[in-house]
C-alpha cells in the first residue's frame, strides 16, 4: 500500500451495508486521533487501553449522529478507575471532520501492576448520552458494568436500552514502523441490525451476564440466521487487519464479507478536538455567587481551572466571574 493510501483511511469510519442480509456497520481506523487523545496525559499502561478502547467505540457509535450533535460514552466504576469519559461532535457541515476527546479520572495512589484493565472499573455502569442542541431534550441510555471488556459492555447496552443486535471487534496498542516512534494504532468493526421485535425480545430476561438481553437473544428466523453468519464471519478478523495500515477498510470488507455483498458509503474523518475555552469557564461559573468565587479564588487573587481533557489552563480574574460579574 502506498503511504498515501495509508494516510487516506486513517483517522476515518467507514459506513458499510451487508446488503444480502439487510446488515448495517461500520469500520473504524483511529492513528493520530487517538495519539493526540492519549498525549495529554501520562497515563499508565492500563488506563491508556481503557481510554483508547472508550475512544474507538465512540468513534464507532458516534457516526451515526446528525450534523453538531453530540455523542458522549460516561463509564462510571467503584474500583481505581472511577470515570472514563469521551465525547464525539458531529461535523458542523457535510465534509467536514468530526472531532472526538477522552480522558480518565482514577486513583493514582492505587497498585494497578498485575491488574487486567477491565478489572480495574469494578461495578457501575456504562451510559451514553445524546445531546441534539439547544431547545432539546438530551438523551441518556444506562446499562451495568457486565462482560469482560467494555467492547461487551456496549453490545449490552445496546441490545438491553435500544434492543438493537449489534456486534464490536476491536483491536488497539502501540505500533512501530521500521526508523519511526511507537505510537498508538486502533481499530475496530462494528455490525448492527435492526430487528423486528421478538419473543426473546420481551420476555423477562436474556442469555447475558446477570440475566441481561445479548445481541443473539433480539432475533430469530431468517433474521437470526443471518445475523449468526455474518458474525460468524467478522469473529475471522485478525488484529493486523483492523489496525492497518497494510489492509484498507474497503479490503477488508471485501475479505470478510464479500458473499453479503457489502456497499460502501463516503467515509467520516475523525480529528482530536476540545471545545473548551476561557468562555466556557466563565459560562460554567456564571450560576455561583459572589462567597463561593472567593472561595475558589487563589492567594495570588486570581481562579484557575483545567481541562481535563486537553489539558488546557486557564488563568481568570474573579471579578469577572459568577452572578453580578463586572463585563467592564
Amino acid at each position: 500500500m502506498t503511504i498515501g493510501t495509508k494516510i487516506a483511511w486513517d483517522d476515518t469510519v467507514l459506513p458499510f451495508q451487508l446488503d444480502h442480509s439487510d446488515i448495517r456497520g461500520r469500520v473504524v481506523r483511529l492513528d493520530g486521533t487517538l495519539e493526540s487523545v492519549l498525549k495529554q496525559h501520562a497515563y499508565p499502561p492500563q488506563i491508556e487501553a481503557l481510554v483508547a478502547e472508550a475512544t474507538l467505540l465512540t468513534a464507532l457509535i458516534g457516526q451515526a449522529i446528525k450534523l453538531r450533535w453530540k455523542l458522549s460514552l460516561q463509564i462510571r466504576g467503584d474500583g481505581p478507575v472511577r470515570m472514563i469519559a469521551t465525547d464525539y461532535y458531529g461535523p458542523t457541515d457535510d465534509g467536514e471532520p468530526a472531532r472526538l476527546r477522552a480522558y480518565a479520572g482514577y486513583d493514582q495512589d492505587a497498585d494497578l501492576s498485575g491488574a487486567a484493565p477491565f478489572s480495574l472499573i469494578g461495578k457501575g455502569f456504562f451510559a451514553i448520552l445524546i445531546d441534539q442542541g439547544e431547545g432539546m431534550v438530551p438523551y441518556q441510555g444506562i446499562t451495568p458494568i457486565t462482560g469482560t471488556s467494555l467492547a461487551d459492555c456496549a453490545e449490552t447496552y445496546f441490545a438491553q436500552s435500544e434492543q438493537l443486535p449489534t456486534r464490536f471487534q476491536l483491536s488497539f496498542g502501540k505500533s512501530t514502523l521500521p526508523g519511526e516512534m511507537a505510537v498508538w494504532r486502533a481499530g475496530g468493526v462494528m455490525l448492527q441490525m435492526m430487528p423486528k421485535a421478538s419473543p426473546s425480545a420481551l420476555g423477562d430476561g436474556g442469555s447475558g451476564a446477570d440475566g441481561l438481553l445479548a445481541h443473539q437473544d433480539l432475533l430469530d428466523g431468517d433474521e437470526g440466521e443471518n445475523w449468526n453468519r455474518a458474525n460468524t464471519l467478522l469473529d475471522t478478523v485478525e488484529d493486523l487487519e483492523l489496525i492497518g495500515p497494510e489492509v484498507a477498510p474497503t479490503d477488508l470488507l471485501v475479505r470478510l464479507f464479500h458473499q453479503e455483498q457489502p456497499r460502501v458509503f463516503d467515509p467520516q474523518p475523525i480529528r482530536f478536538g476540545c471545545t473548551c475555552s476561557a468562555e466556557r469557564v466563565r459560562q460554567s461559573l456564571s450560576i455561583y455567587g459572589t462567597d463561593d468565587i472567593a472561595e475558589m479564588t487563589t492567594d495570588e487573587g486570581v481562579l484557575t481551572a483545567d481541562c481535563q481533557f486537553c489539558g488546557s489552563h486557564y488563568v481568570l480574574d474573579p471579578k469577572t466571574l459568577g452572578v453580578g460579574a463586572d463585563e467592564g
